[in-house]
């Protein structure tokens, strides 16, 4: 039920829903491996907005929290954690995130 009023508001406000978390997860690692492996979640979350076509001035509040709700989804999953390389080089709390080049495999 709440997917059919999810899609009704999109319709009726003309937002587009945003990604899925595994297509949001490989924009973020895309983002950090533009950015040479690491980089603070600000900009990430900021360069994500910008690909998708967001005013980074104005990023969308669930946009945000779907991006690091991604990222700390993969980073808590060791499967998860091992194919996208996801890695907080600071430890848990830190907003600096990073990525090992090279995952063990992408779907």
């Amino acid at each position: 039920m709440q997917k059919t009023l999810e899609n009704t508001h999109d319709a009726i406000t003309g937002k587009k829903p945003f990604a899925r978390k595994d297509s949001l997860a490989k924009r973020v690692r895309e983002v950090l491996l533009s950015f040479g492996g690491e980089a603070h979640r600000t900009l990430v979350i900021e360069q994500v907005a910008r690909s998708l076509g967001h005013d980074v001035r104005q990023i969308p509040e669930e946009l945000q929290l779907a991006l690091v709700s991604s990222f700390e989804e993969y980073w808590r999953d060791e499967r998860k954690r091992a194919a996208f390389g996801f890695h907080l080089p600071f430890g848990e709390g830190s907003h600096r995130w990073s990525v090992r080049p090279e995952p063990a495999y992408i779907h």
